[in-house]
């Protein structure tokens, strides 16, 4: 194969030698062990990894939500590791976007002004109207003044990605962003997170324990006891348009393809 030469790419996410360890009782328990990722603007990317891995403690600190022990930490060029919880705060509001696996939605506050709220803190001026688009490009410019109670699953999701792409983030970060959705709600859901990714080149990390879910992302990155363990691009990434969910055993099977690595494969459960 020919050399290709590709043009540089900025990394929205650089972590280097990065750690974690909580004093527990008489006990230090050190959850990351040395975490080197790099992401590049407009990737797609999945972590999954075991109970206990770390995913949840790595979701954190990339969120700016917790701090790591050591290493270092460059979110879209700025140095965030050592920074105080009022710079955070700031930084988080104006850099992540993030959806959950429960929505958190206000129960009593319209679609409209739930996208709203973001923009409350930053103190952006024209906040209706850039609710409003938000709403409208995920599919919901007939639901703006809606309770999340007359909402449905689905719906009150699509709510939760405006909320997180309405001030123009560097990054959403969406943990089991499905898991809380049936499956078509699911597959609408990975629609929307699809034509964002390809369409605005929007850099998105997911969370998940749903392989088939992964398998609609560019890369893959797997976490063990703290390290990663495992991370490749995916060849051909599913199309949430089309693809079908497989049986149990063809989503094993796949999984085991995407993580085997040097004759051994990695043992997940």
């Amino acid at each position: 194969m020919d050399n290709v030469t590709t043009p540089a790419t900025t990394a929205v996410i650089d972590i280097k030698g990065i750690t974690k360890t909580y004093n527990v009782g008489e006990f230090d328990l050190q959850v990351l062990k040395g975490i080197d990722l790099q992401i590049e603007a407009g990737d797609f990317v999945s972590i999954m990894g075991p109970s206990g891995s770390g995913k949840s403690t790595l979701m954190n600190i990339l969120g700016l939500l917790d701090q790591p022990t050591a290493g270092s930490y460059a979110l879209d060029g700025i140095d965030v590791a050592e920074m105080s919880q009022h710079d955070l705060a700031i930084i988080r509001n104006r850099k992540i976007g993030f959806v959950f696996q429960n929505f958190n939605l206000l129960k009593r506050t319209s679609a409209l002004r739930q996208v709203e709220l973001p923009m409350l803190y930053s103190g952006t001026k024209g906040r209706a109207q850039k609710a409003k688009a938000a709403l409208e490009a995920v599919g919901l410019g007939e639901r703006l003044d809606h309770l999340p109670s007359e909402l449905s699953g689905g719906q009150q999701q699509r709510v939760a990605i405006a909320r997180a792409l309405v001030n123009e983030p560097a990054l959403i970060l969406a943990d089991e962003p499905t898991g809380n959705l049936d499956s078509r709600s699911g597959k609408e859901v990975m629609q929307i997170f699809q034509k964002l990714n390809r369409e605005q080149k929007i850099t998105t990390i997911f969370v998940t324990h749903d392989s088939w879910i992964a398998r609609h992302t560019n890369r893959v990155v797997m976490l063990r006891d703290g390290l990663i363990t495992a991370d490749q691009r995916i060849a051909e990434p599913l199309d949430a348009r089309t693809a079908e969910r497989p049986s149990e055993a063809e989503e094993l099977a796949s999984l085991l393809e995407m993580t085997y690595y040097g004759g051994k494969a990695e043992e997940y459960t």
